[in-house]
Order: C-alpha cells, then structure tokens, then sequence
C-alpha cells in the first residue's frame, strides 16, 4: 500500500528542482517589461470637434464614421440640405438619432441651421438655444 501511494505522489508532485526552475524563469522575466505603444497612443487621443456639411443623405456617413471612433464631436450645418430637400433632411437626422442613440452620445439642434453631434463621454448644456433632436422632427420651411 505505501509503495501506491508514493507512485500516486510522485506522478502528481513536482519535479525536485522545480523551486530552481520556478525561480530562475521569474528572475528572467523580471529583467525587462513590456510596454503596449498602441494602449499608451489611445490614451492620449484628444477630442476633435469637426464640422460637416449635409449636402445630401450621403455627406451622412462620414460623421458617422467619426463619431463611432468615439472621440469626435461633430458640428453639423443642415441648411444645404434643408434649402434642397426636406425628407432628405429628416431622414439624415433620424440617422444620426439613431447612431447616437446607440452610441449612447447625446444630438442637439442650435440655432435653426446646425445640430451638435457628441459621443458618450461628452454631455449637451441644454437651454433655450438650444433643443433636443427628436426623431421626424418637423423642419419648417422658409
């Protein structure tokens, strides 16, 4: 019966020079460190705050883009848009609503020619220049 159990032992214990093994490999390791450049670049990303211009439905997409990098704030004039076609315009900005909706970024109207598009980090004052974007917002025309 010991005779057993000490095969049991030595096939599950660990080798005899396992403490030298265990040790040297950690005084190897613990020569250098390595730094991940990549983590240390987007830490430091800075917020851009970039304008756009809705021509048409398609000028959408690159504000799109930018915004789902998560760190621009996009300052959209609607006015082209809003002089040319004013399905056009609430279809852009249902667009963005949702985009943002699913970023969890806020979007906000000011003035009557431009809408202030953020990422979630980022948080709209509201007050009277400024109102909520909500989906088929009516767009009066001029």
């Amino acid at each position: 019966m010991k005779k057993l159990f000490a095969k049991i032992r030595n096939v599950f214990s660990p080798p005899e020079d396992y403490d030298n093994v265990e040790q040297e490999s950690i005084t190897k390791e613990s020569d250098y460190v390595e730094i991940d450049s990549a983590a240390i670049e987007k830490s430091k990303k800075k917020v851009i705050v970039k304008t756009f211009f809705l021509d048409d439905f398609e000028d959408v997409k690159p504000i799109l883009d930018d915004l789902r990098e998560g760190n621009t704030i996009a300052l959209v004039n609607i006015k082209p848009l809003k002089d040319k076609d004013i399905i056009e315009l609430k279809r852009a900005i249902n667009k963005l609503k949702k985009t943002c909706d699913a970023t969890q970024g806020e979007i906000a109207g000011f003035g009557e020619d431009y809408i202030v598009v953020t990422p979630a980090f980022a948080k709209i004052h509201r007050s009277k220049q400024t109102s909520a974007v909500k989906e088929n917002k009516d767009v009066k025309e001029d």
